[in-house]
């Protein structure tokens, strides 16, 4: 062993973008040289032995790797041959996430607030279940499951700005197709990080979704057509123009096509970025990826796909994303008719106050999440704790609907009998039956006794007054009991006015509150999950693994949710639209304690599921070794390899 040389002090060299920074030779080999005196008569020594490589961990870059930063070509902002100078001003980062940012806006004002604030109305115009409604807010969900895969696999060495373009282009074409029923239905006949910043404008598109839609459900289905009405948006009957919105969404999407087709496949300052990026892949996660040529061809996508499956704390984490997304998706699409039902509001104001309680609950916890993670600098696994505990008080307070319902008001024929007549699912009696009421015109009033009855003819109303709005009835054979209504003095007998009776429910703002809690500790998890989830894959697999997780999450989780809570909401309807062929269409009235229970018990066992799999996720999570163990590991086996030739020599010698 004296006869060893001394050996250089390793070097670091610049990290790939696939693995942490590391610790390796300075030089590609290191020369040892023995030299033993060699005895009288003695053969000479043995040849010089090719330098000795030291012993390389799977994932040490190699030459490959280090050259694979060329691959982010950067270029400039144009057309083909066509560049103008102007453009370049746009060429940036900025640039491009403004752009990004109205794209993530309007996709958000589509998907996530016009078509769930417009559910309600689209159900009562078309005669549709909420389970079929359900499906319909899923089907942007199940064209994303049949491409996402495709996507972000090829995507991620094509042209992301000239996806996006086309991806502009489809959305608002979504948008002018959704919209075209109004069109052809006729009139209405009532009386028959930069991430941070993109995060957040998806989250703020939705918003601008609720309060855009909101506002144009206070107006007239039919406002186009320019015809007076003679009723108000208090009646049950009115439905707004859900499809405005739809229109602008389309406009809106289609002018990003030409600035997203003009950006180059990477910006300036691209290479700079990728290559100061540290791994904290899972360690039990395979290295196969590292491979400077994985990837590069479709045939690669079976291996790179069952690479990522079988890394098991990226599956727990997309899991646990998966159930989230399913109640989150079912309460985005049916909170606002939750509201309109439980406590007796129009759809306009329900829609309102789900969007004021979703949205800012959904982007403060994005915010706090983001803000926190990266304040404290959390490494991978203290992220998934921090998503662990948010998941457990948000399943605390998803309670809340056990506590916040609000008991049916008394319906004649549904849930209160006809002063003391008649069956309980009936809603003809003795007191209406020579009136031959149509069950197919619903247009509820409102009783002096505080019963609510289907019509004014259910209710046995002979006479009215129609200049008073609300219009009064009067002459109710059905109505008995003390008059609560003020009377006028056009209509002294006074027994009923139109509309619905108002509910009498005081806890909408313990739920708003409660709610918005829970919404916002939800939500806090969102981001850290996908940073762990991109922090426990291989660099050269991030897109592919959001790609996995989008898949799955929609297949196990957004495209089912709306659908399960429209069945389970349906499952609650105690009066149905019968129209005169007698088909079932929309429901009219919901058992409001029954629909409550049913969704906190959905909610819980998802938010169950939630905890378990983060849970598991911190139990099987291995971070890869540091800087210094990585330095010290590789010192050790060079070192190794050294004595152990040492001793060969000199053991030869010896003999």
């Amino acid at each position: 062993m004296k006869s060893c040389k001394g050996i250089e002090n390793p070097a670091f060299v610049s990290s790939s973008p696939d693995t942490p920074r590391r610790v390796c030779a300075s030089s590609p080999s290191i020369d040892i040289s023995v030299l033993p005196t060699p005895a009288a008569g003695s053969p000479p020594p043995p040849a010089p032995q090719e330098p000795l490589e030291p012993p390389q961990l799977s994932g040490v870059p190699g030459a490959s790797e280090l050259e694979s930063l060329s691959e982010y070509e950067e270029g400039p902002c144009g057309w083909g041959s066509f560049q103008p100078r102007a453009l370049q001003r746009c060429n940036t980062p900025g640039g491009f996430l403004f752009h990004y940012c109205l794209l993530a806006l309007t996709q958000g004002i589509v998907v996530n607030g016009l078509v769930n604030i417009s559910i309600s109305t689209i159900e009562k115009r078309y005669e549709l279940q909420s389970s079929l409604t359900g499906l319909i807010s899923s089907s942007y969900d199940i064209a994303f499951c049949l491409l996402s895969l495709f996507v972000s696999f090829i995507g991620e060495r094509g042209h992301k700005p000239r996806w996006l373009a086309f991806a502009s282009f489809m959305l608002g074409l979504g948008a002018l197709v959704f919209s075209l029923p109004k069109f052809f239905s006729g009139k209405y006949q009532f009386g028959s990080l930069y991430e941070g910043i993109g995060y957040a404008m998806s989250i703020l598109g939705p918003a601008v979704g609720y309060v855009l839609g909101g506002q144009l459900l206070t107006l007239y289905i039919d406002v186009d057509l320019k015809h007076s009405i003679d009723i108000t948006e208090d009646d049950p009957r009115w439905l707004g123009a859900w499809w405005i919105g739809f229109l602008i969404s389309w406009l809106l999407a289609w002018s990003l096509i030409i600035p997203f087709s003009c950006f180059p496949k990477h910006l300036p300052g691209t290479a700079k970025i990728q290559e100061g990026k540290v791994s904290q892949t899972h360690q039990s996660a395979s290295l196969q990826a590292t491979d400077g040529n994985f990837g590069q061809s479709f045939k690669d996508f079976p291996a790179a796909l069952k690479n990522l499956m079988r890394n098991t704390v990226f599956m727990c984490l997309v899991l646990s994303t998966c159930s989230e997304a399913l109640i989150t998706t079912g309460f985005a699409t049916f909170l606002p008719k939750f509201i309109e039902n439980q406590f007796g509001l129009s759809s306009s104001s329900a829609a309102t106050l789900a969007g004021t309680v979703l949205i800012p609950g959904a982007a403060l916890g994005q915010i706090l999440g983001g803000v926190l993670v990266s304040k404290f600098k959390m490494m991978c696994k203290n992220i998934m704790k921090f998503a662990l505990l948010t998941s457990v008080i948000s399943l605390v307070l998803t309670f809340v609907f056990a506590y916040a319902n609000c008991e049916n008001e008394p319906f004649a024929g549904v849930s209160e009998s006809y002063n003391g007549t008649g069956e309980l699912g009936n809603l003809t009696a003795p007191c209406n039956a020579h009136c031959n009421c149509l069950r197919s015109y619903y247009y509820p009033v409102c009783g002096g006794n505080g019963v609510q009855y289907f019509s004014p003819c259910y209710a046995g109303c002979t006479q009215s007054v129609s200049k008073i709005h609300p219009k009064v009835y009067y002459n109710c054979s059905c109505i008995e009991g003390e008059i609560h209504i003020t009377p006028t003095p056009s209509s002294v007998s006074l027994e009923a006015q139109a509309g619905k009776c108002s509910s009498q429910c005081k806890n909408l703002p313990p739920f708003l509150g409660v709610f918005f809690a829970a919404i916002v500790f939800t939500f806090m998890a969102g981001t850290p999950i996908t940073v762990s989830i991109l922090r426990c894959v291989n660099q050269r697999q991030r897109s592919l693994a959001l790609g996995i997780q989008c898949t799955l999450l929609r297949l196990l989780g957004t495209i089912p949710g709306p659908i399960i809570f429209g069945s389970t909401i349906d499952s609650t309807c105690i009066l149905w639209d019968i129209n005169e062929c007698g088909n079932k269409g929309a429901c009219w009235i919901y058992n409001n304690v029954r629909m409550a229970y049913m969704l906190v018990a959905i909610s819980v066992i998802c938010k169950i599921i939630t905890v378990f799999f983060n849970g598991l996720a911190v139990f099987l999570y291995k971070p890869p070794p540091s800087v210094t163990d990585v330095a010290f590991q590789n010192q050790n086996a060079v070192l190794t390899a050294v004595s152990l030739e040492c001793d060969l020599n000199k053991a030869g010698n010896d003999g």
